[in-house]
């Protein structure tokens, strides 16, 4: 009786088993199909955004052609970068072969404004 009721709890073991290992099957292709789906959408918003950017990059290059200060303004936007980034002015004055002070003159009105900001900060604290 006693081999009868271990074969049988044995036999009920090995069933349930089987049917996990199916339901977790079922479970990871339900998984997989909704990642799936949000690969497929992610890629498509993804594509979309970067249609948008190149347009606006287009429309943002066709307004600087029509006022004619492209160049001038791409090189102040790769000097205001690389100031932020730390570049001396030293280096982006010999990276642009253009003098220290020409480079001063570019960054005056983002420097400035710095300044001021520190300047009022320090006045509130000596003021407190």
């Amino acid at each position: 009786m006693m081999e009868w009721t271990l074969a049988l709890l044995f036999g009920a073991a090995v069933l349930l088993l089987i049917l996990s290992v199916i339901k977790s099957k079922q479970s990871s292709k339900g998984v997989e199909e909704q990642i799936d789906q949000f690969t497929i959408s992610f890629l498509k918003e993804l594509n979309q955004l970067q249609q948008k950017v190149q347009n606006v990059e287009i429309d943002t290059e066709i307004i600087a052609q029509k006022t004619g200060a492209s160049k001038q303004r791409l090189l102040l936007r790769e000097v205001i970068d690389l100031h932020r980034r730390g570049y001396s002015l030293e280096s982006i004055s010999e990276k642009f072969q253009l003098t220290e002070t020409e480079i001063k003159n570019l960054l005056a009105p983002y420097i400035k404004s710095k300044d001021e900001r520190s300047e009022v900060s320090n006045e509130s604290t000596f003021n407190a």
